[in-house]
């Protein structure tokens, strides 16, 4: 196998498919791997972990058709490495050669035939407009969590709801729900959940085309978008009941722009540490955000925004590092949190964009 491309193109694709290889699993090499199969002028990139894979196909000058199997982060690592212009990459024997300029690199090679078969999602294709999924997924896949010894939670429910697609992610401390209108994907009775780190990677390719297509399946998902095409398993699992935690109405409600909380947000964590609340005092005109870390002697900060609040005036703690990412995830300039009183969750939502919500438990305030 022998081919020639520029640097730029083969670090892109090396670099985004490096993320999916297996860093864990000791006993099967080759998923650390990434393969290079070459056929023409058509290289074909390809990692995986079992559960997850992604491929490349990109255009090279091919000098010899073959395939080969190599160190993913290594190999990733060297083309990065080396300057800009064209880059000869060379599978002879039981090693590959980069060679780029002046520079060399030898790396050993897996046997090929441990890598394992990439498997896709036998289902009908569906289009999705790319920039509005990559928006659905930046808004909810935050909130799904990272703890795989709450398998359910890994995952995002993607479901028919009356007039489109509902996405739901939840850690069980908060809550994102995304409605894409007018957007079919899925029958009625037939909701998936996918692995939050699956969508993680698709949000990153779908930056890359302008429509992608969608293979659902009752075990796996296939999404090609440009050059890209990923496969994930399905979870197995029951997603939890997450509509009880919605209020029809809240009594309180609160309006401020959008980008003076972030600021002010920022500055209040500045002294914070972990556990410790970000307090928010809401009044009919201002809101005050106020943070308090007693092992610090007593460090404290606040800023006070101009808002409008209709409700009764109250105070209410959240974890900083979540209210920030709710407040970063809705859309538009101004913010409404929404509250029923301090012990009960609260409901975050872009002011002209009822499309999305983002709902924080509380934290207990001290004092």
């Amino acid at each position: 196998m022998k081919f020639r491309v520029e640097r730029e193109v083969l670090a892109e694709a090396l670099g985004a498919a490096a993320r999916v290889a297996s860093t864990r699993n000791n006993a099967m090499p080759a998923l650390s791997g990434v393969k290079m199969s070459v056929q023409g002028d058509t290289l074909t990139l390809t990692c995986t972990d079992n559960d997850l894979s992604i491929e490349f196909e990109i255009s090279v000058g091919g000098q010899r058709d073959g395939v080969m199997v190599a160190s993913a982060k290594l190999m990733s690592d060297i083309v990065r490495s080396v300057d800009e212009g064209k880059v000869t990459v060379e599978a002879t024997g039981e090693e590959v050669n980069v060679s780029a300029d002046r520079s060399q690199f030898n790396v050993p090679t897996f046997v090929v035939t441990d890598f394992p078969q990439i498997t896709k999602a036998s289902a009908p294709p569906v289009k999705i407009s790319a920039p509005a999924f990559a928006e659905a997924l930046r808004q909810v896949v935050r909130a799904a969590s990272n703890d795989l010894q709450r398998l359910p939670l890994t995952g995002v429910l993607l479901a028919h709801e009356g007039d489109g697609l509902r996405l739901v992610a939840t850690d069980s401390y908060r809550l994102a729900v995304k409605t894409m209108p007018n957007t079919f994907v899925l029958g009625d009775g037939q909701p998936v959940v996918i692995p939050s780190r699956a969508l993680g990677e698709l949000q990153r390719l779908l930056g890359t085309g302008d429509e992608a297509t969608l293979y659902l399946a009752a075990d796996r998902a296939t999404f090609a978008v440009g050059a890209a095409t990923l496969s994930t398993s399905l979870l197995a699992v029951e997603f939890p009941k997450y509509q009880q935690l919605i209020a029809p109405s809240y009594p309180n409600k609160l309006t401020t722009a959008r980008e003076p909380l972030l600021e002010a947000i920022r500055r209040c964590r500045v002294v914070a540490r972990d556990n410790t609340p970000l307090r928010l005092e809401m009044s009919a005109t201002n809101l005050r955000l106020e943070v308090v870390t007693p092992d610090l002697s007593n460090a404290s900060a606040s800023v006070t925004l101009d808002a409008t609040h209709d409700g009764t005036e109250l105070m209410i703690g959240f974890n900083p590092d979540f209210f920030a990412q709710g407040v970063e995830a809705v859309s538009g300039d101004e913010v409404t949190i929404e509250t029923s009183d301090p012990h009960k969750p609260a409901v975050i939502r872009g002011v002209g964009n009822n499309d999305y919500l983002y709902l924080l438990m509380p934290q207990r305030l001290n004092g």
